[in-house]
């Protein structure tokens, strides 16, 4: 199985035990539709995206599922108060330019957020600037930074961080090694490659 599946089949899992059946969903940076299709059939959720991207929005769209072509920002502020049971983020944290906004905005329309992230603190990036001082390509960041799109890279310690500072409550942590898929359980800031969250206020 190629990387790329690999990592979507990881995130399919995980959210689809932690959402229950017939939940109503908003996942933030939809892409195709892949998760909003998968939690519809297994869950019986009504679940909706929201991408910036028009060829996203047309892959929702042949997938028959619901989506709104926008900025995440300003579709939050269309929902009213607890609209959602689950608002879900994943692997989009990173590209947004108000993330500290849109975790708030997605706190007060939906009960549970749902976030999934690179760990920028993996050992391996640590090293690869202490003794060569550029961004390393692994398994966790395979791109160059010519190739990859804009971030505002974040760790464990630092969303961790951020949700105590906001008084929001940390429900739920399923920490990942490098391979995305096998459990990290071992200092997760340092060896995790990627990590999931429930929020809570």
């Amino acid at each position: 199985m190629k990387r790329q599946a690999i990592k979507r089949e990881t995130d399919l899992q995980i959210m689809t035990e932690w959402i229950s059946e017939g939940s109503r969903v908003l996942d933030l940076g939809c892409g195709r539709g892949i998760l909003l299709e998968h939690l519809n059939r297994a869950n019986d959720c009504y679940a909706v995206g929201v991408d910036s991207s028009l060829e996203k929005i047309l892959g929702c769209v042949k997938r028959g599922v619901p989506a709104y072509m926008g900025d995440i920002e300003e579709m939050l502020s269309v929902f009213p108060d607890g609209h959602f049971d689950w608002v879900v983020c994943s692997r989009t944290l990173q590209e947004l330019g108000n993330p500290k906004k849109v975790i708030l905005e997605a706190l007060r329309v939906g009960k549970h957020f749902a976030i999934g992230f690179v760990n920028y603190g993996f050992w391996a990036n640590r090293v690869s600037m202490a003794m060569h001082g550029h961004r390393v390509r692994n398994e966790v960041f395979p791109n160059a930074w010519q190739d990859s799109r804009p971030t505002n890279p974040l760790s464990v310690s630092d969303f961790e961080a951020f949700c105590e500072r906001e008084s929001l409550r940390i429900t739920r942590r399923h920490f990942l090694s490098a391979d995305w898929k096998t459990p990290c359980t071992v200092l997760p800031n340092l060896f995790a490659g990627y990590v999931l969250f429930e929020v809570t206020r």
